[in-house]
């Protein structure tokens, strides 16, 4: 893979072998973020866990504190009052079939998306759509619910969602490379802790095992995991 002479000369000043503090991890990121745009920040943690095992799959939401710094298009499916409701509360798009038939048509113009629970019939329609996606509706992330207004604040104040993948990492973006230190810590302490609380029982020895941070064209800078255990 060709690499830009930006990312090179950063790797030169990176020590690969150490595990940094996150702030100073943080602070690496946002002095060698060279893009002419601002830079979405990205954590990986990986978990002691087996996510071929239903049993230890993780899978949840969080709130940042600090924001995502990004404007976020919400997409709600519901009728009748629900869809008065969420249009109350911004929703951008509100509907039903007819929103299925949008979306089977190609499109996607859309960042989240949120369902009360007598919709999921309909909205299964174009799982396969959404599914790879990250945007099919789920309780466990808060997104199949009754009270749309709730879900629909959180997603505008930040809501980040996050699942294993394959090899137990889970990847989710904490801020942009404008924001400063003290609020991206904020943001990947308040991950952390979600993810710390959402360990499966079933999951045995050490849980937070790596993390890492880097920026959209960014490498990564691993983080000293004891300070966040």
């Amino acid at each position: 893979m060709k690499r830009s002479k930006a990312w090179r000369a950063a790797n030169e000043n990176l020590d690969i072998a150490k595990e940094y503090s996150l702030a100073e991890a943080l602070q690496f990121v946002k002095d060698n973020a060279k893009a002419k745009f601002d830079e979405t920040i990205d954590v990986a943690v990986r978990l002691g866990v087996d996510p071929k095992k239903s049993d230890q799959v993780v899978r949840g939401a969080v709130v940042l504190p600090g924001g995502l710094g990004k404007t976020v298009r919400v997409l709600v499916f519901a009728q009748g009052a629900k869809a008065d409701e969420a249009r109350a509360a911004g929703a951008d798009f509100v509907g039903a079939n007819d929103i299925v038939e949008k979306i089977q048509g190609g499109w996607t113009d859309f960042d989240s998306v949120i369902a009360t629970p007598d919709m999921m019939g309909t909205v299964g329609k174009i799982g396969k759509i959404l599914g790879p996606r990250g945007l099919m509706p789920n309780p466990k992330t808060g997104t199949v619910t009754n009270d749309v207004t709730a879900a629909i604040k959180e997603t505008r104040a930040g809501k980040v969602e996050f699942r294993t993948e394959k090899a137990g990492i889970i990847h989710a973006p904490v801020g942009k490379v404008s924001f400063d230190v003290e609020k991206l810590c904020a943001n990947v302490k308040a991950l952390v802790d979600a993810l710390n609380k959402l360990k499966p029982s079933a999951a045995k020895g050490v849980y937070l095992q790596g993390i890492s941070v880097s920026s959209t064209m960014g490498q990564g800078v691993k983080i000293n995991v004891s300070e966040l255990r």
